[in-house]
């Protein structure tokens, strides 16, 4: 039972080590699911066992990316002193993943740009989206911001900005714009009166 169990493991780290350099180097719908078998070096039936199908691979490939981008960000937060470094950091841990000499944009952009609304990649991608906008939220809200998720909507705007101009731009130095931007918005929404 366990050398099954290693052998499905084996399989799937493979498919999604396969799927991950290329589909995000290449596409989720320009990579055809032989090229994944091919490079993962596993059957045909592996694919369909493990993931059911190309978009349960595409789903996982696409949870695989949020679940970096979070470790990422938990690593950066850790590491910050106060709730409005914790904010900026944000954009911190966006500077290291632009920085990558292998950073090809935004995941979620990219499969979703390639796929119908509805599927395994949208909603792969709209959940990230809310994963991320409910942390600047709550993020917003520890540093003592009266209106949290508006700011939250603003630097979610310059996230998605930074991937955009380090990928089709080549400015690996958005992120640190960007961080620069966010701080000031932070400032301002700082300052603001509460409403009443």
């Amino acid at each position: 039972m366990s050398n099954t169990a290693s052998v499905r493991s084996s399989a799937r780290e493979r498919l999604l080590s396969a799927a991950n350099e290329l589909f995000y180097r290449e596409g989720v719908h320009t990579v055809g699911i032989d090229r994944v078998i091919e490079r993962a070096g596993v059957a045909k039936a592996s694919l369909y066992n493990t993931y059911g199908s190309k978009d349960g691979l595409v789903r996982a490939y696409l949870e695989s990316r949020h679940e970096r981008v979070r470790a990422r960000l938990e690593r950066h937060l850790a590491a910050a002193a106060s709730p409005r470094d914790r904010l900026l950091a944000v954009f911190d841990s966006l500077a290291e993943s632009v920085a990558s000499p292998d950073y090809h944009g935004c995941a979620f952009i990219s499969a979703s740009a390639e796929s119908p609304a509805g599927s395994a990649a949208d909603r792969a991608a709209r959940d990230y989206r809310a994963w991320l906008r409910t942390t600047l939220t709550g993020l917003a809200a520890d540093a003592g911001v009266p209106d949290p998720a508006e700011l939250a909507r603003r630097l979610h705007l310059l996230y998605d900005g930074v991937s955009l101009a380090a990928r089709l731009d080549g400015d690996r130095t958005a992120a640190h714009t960007a961080r620069a931007a966010a701080e000031a918005l932070l400032d301002a929404a700082l300052a603001a009166p509460e409403a009443s």
